[in-house]
């Protein structure tokens, strides 16, 4: 390579902060923080209502109270999982709303 070649291809250079306007900047949702945290609340919420069923009354009748506990668990997380899904993706709608 020459050295106007070179001399050129440095003028050509910009800074980023000349170009990208910060108040024109997506600010896009992390997928991956909503479904750990619908997870994790799913996790505490299906744990808090299946021991809470399984110690009233009305489920001192049940032959396997650890399946009634692990099955309300796990669709309780993934409902919860689905719904901060979804609210990841409204927020990634509302991002773009203004373009």
């Amino acid at each position: 390579m020459s050295e106007t070649q070179a001399s050129r291809e440095s003028s050509d250079d910009v800074e980023v902060r000349d170009v990208v306007d910060p108040a024109t900047v997506r600010r896009a949702p992390r997928y991956k923080a909503f479904f750990l945290t619908g997870a994790l609340v799913g996790v505490v919420l299906g744990l808090l209502l299946s021991f809470y069923l399984v110690s009233s009354p009305s489920g001192s009748g049940l032959m396997k109270p650890g399946v009634y506990v692990t099955v309300l668990t796990a669709f309780v997380t993934m409902v919860t999982t689905l719904l901060a899904g979804l609210f990841a993706v409204i927020a990634d709608r509302r991002s773009l709303r203004g373009r």
